[in-house]
């Protein structure tokens, strides 16, 4: 049940590990923030739809489930269809206090809940106005590809038997990171109010027989890092001069960049939040 404020009102029992509901009117809620990973192969990205499973639809049923009542999260931002989060923050709040033991049985509770390929790490007291989307400064998203066939990347790495010119593709990271407008680079449709993004880091570089790309940015639009990534491997087999990577930016029109890489390959690895949030 909801108080008058329309915060869940609760109180946690050690010895049944569930939510026992209650009405006192003059509980302040508590904000939290859970700090999770999941494999997105599964989902249809995080964020809640109709007719469609999400990881936000999974972690809400395993909180609502816990309180007795329907919980609803914030989360850092959107994925899409297929990508995975190795780190991923959601908020929530409650009349609940998590300490010690009752935040290692919390985890608990939603690991033993969750399906296997969403796990929460931490769980996480911010200030009450702290909100997991807007005070995220930065996020960084990985990109992996092998040129190599590996049963075990399956779902996880973008195989592309060519070998794209990595020197090119790195002239080319570093006019992306001289860019702000990515209109070009944006899923048509987008609701987003700007398309203006700061890209702190563009890169690519390897690892064993993996390609990776590396981006850092205070905030992505819908599709952003696998067009850019598609659009740099199409420089680097030399479909077209690096030159024309400003024409395509400059020209705001999507169809001009290169294709989108499948979503198999995108990580988001990483979510910075300003310290001071955190209690």
């Amino acid at each position: 049940m909801h108080n008058k404020s329309g915060y869940i009102t609760a109180s946690y029992d050690i010895r049944h590990q569930i939510f026992v509901i209650l009405f006192p009117e003059k509980i302040l809620p508590m904000r939290y923030f859970l700090k999770l990973s999941y494999k997105g192969t599964n989902y249809h990205g995080w964020q809640l739809q109709k007719n469609a499973n999400t990881v936000q639809a999974e972690v809400e049923n395993a909180l609502s489930v816990l309180a007795g009542v329907p919980v609803k999260t914030t989360g850092a931002g959107r994925t899409d269809t297929g990508v995975h989060a190795r780190v991923f923050f959601a908020h929530f709040d409650s009349a609940v206090g998590f300490e010690g033991e009752a935040k290692d049985k919390m985890i608990y509770r939603m690991n033993s809940i969750l399906p296997r390929d969403i796990v929460i790490h931490d769980l996480l007291q911010v200030h009450s106005n702290a909100n997991a989307r807007f005070d995220a400064i930065s996020r960084s998203y990985h990109y992996y590809i092998s040129t190599k066939k590996n049963p075990f990347y399956e779902g996880q790495v973008y195989y592309f038997y060519n070998l794209p010119d990595l020197e090119l593709m790195n002239e080319g990271a570093r006019i992306i990171e001289s860019t702000s407008d990515f209109t070009s680079f944006s899923k048509t449709g987008s609701s987003s109010k700007t398309n203006h993004c700061k890209v702190f880091e563009a890169k690519w570089e390897t690892s064993g027989d993996l390609i990776i790309f590396r981006i850092k940015a205070d905030r992505f639009l819908r599709n952003m890092v696998r067009a850019i990534a598609g659009t740099l491997i199409e420089a680097g087999l030399n479909k077209f001069p690096l030159d024309h990577i400003y024409d395509i930016v400059k020209s705001k029109n999507r169809s001009n960049a290169g294709y989108s890489l499948p979503a198999e390959g995108l990580f988001l690895e990483q979510i910075e939040y300003p310290p001071e949030i955190f209690i």
